[in-house]
């Protein structure tokens, strides 16, 4: 039976929707860069044969705005709580990914095979970039909703950016302010990658993402040992880009 509506978390909600039918969930965690609504060119196929669970979190897409201090990974747990889930299938983009990871690290039989796509990785040693920092801050001190969607698209919408991914970085931009003053950081997971080295895992990247994503891609799927899958002509937004590799991709992992 399918369901879509607002989860309460005790101290906030978030959107979330359940395709409903049998077998292992798929449970899709977006970036930090778009909302749930980035697989949508997906979901026709995918819940054709598995159970699909979705969200937004706080402040993103259909989420209401943070008013107090939250983890993305305990929300995760919450949502699975509330649909009964117990052991599932994470895929994650970006921030999604990085979360994915986590409950994996935290709850290793729960969960059953990883696909990561582009992860942004807690822990990981991103270099700085103050220029970037300062504009990032000056417009969000401006509330410049339509700088802020710029400023995001010029970093991380390389393969052009057309009415999906201007939507995807819009809403994005809309929860950054206040992700920044009420998420708190989950435990770091880069170090520890070598503890999920018998889960079935594949890394998938684009060649037109920031160097510094794909080096943390790299290094990923290098740390868990498992395959690296590099697309041409796709950027920081791989469920737009390329929808049909990711389908293929989450079928080979799960076939493990």
């Amino acid at each position: 039976m399918t369901w879509d509506g607002l989860v309460a978390l005790g101290d906030g909600d978030v959107w979330a929707a359940d395709s409903g039918g049998d077998g292992l969930p798929l449970v899709l965690l977006h970036p930090g860069v778009g909302d749930s609504r980035i697989w949508d060119g997906l979901l026709s196929e995918l819940t054709a044969h598995h159970r699909v669970i979705r969200y937004d979190v706080r402040g993103y897409g259909r989420s209401p705005q943070p008013t107090t201090a939250y983890s993305m990974l305990a929300d995760l747990h919450t949502v699975l709580d509330r649909f009964g889930v117990d052991r599932v299938r994470l895929v994650g983009c970006s921030m999604g990914a990085g979360t994915a990871l986590g409950f994996a690290l935290r709850h290793p039989a729960r969960v059953a095979s990883l696909v990561l796509l582009c992860p942004g990785l807690p822990g990981y040693p991103w270099p700085a970039d103050p220029e970037s920092d300062a504009e990032y801050d000056r417009l969000v001190a401006a509330d410049d909703l339509d700088g802020l969607t710029a400023y995001g698209l010029r970093a991380w919408a390389a393969a052009g950016a057309d009415e999906a991914a201007v939507a995807q970085l819009r809403s994005a931009a809309r929860a950054w302010p206040g992700e920044d003053v009420h998420q708190q950081s989950d435990p770091p997971v880069y170090d520890r990658l070598g503890e999920l080295s018998a889960v079935p895992a594949a890394v998938l990247v684009g060649d037109l993402d920031l160097r510094p994503a794909i080096d943390c891609a790299e290094r990923t799927a290098a740390r868990l040992g498992c395959r690296l899958v590099r697309l041409s002509g796709v950027d920081h937004l791989p469920p737009l880009r390329a929808p049909a590799a990711i389908l293929r991709l989450i079928d080979q992992v799960a076939a493990r």
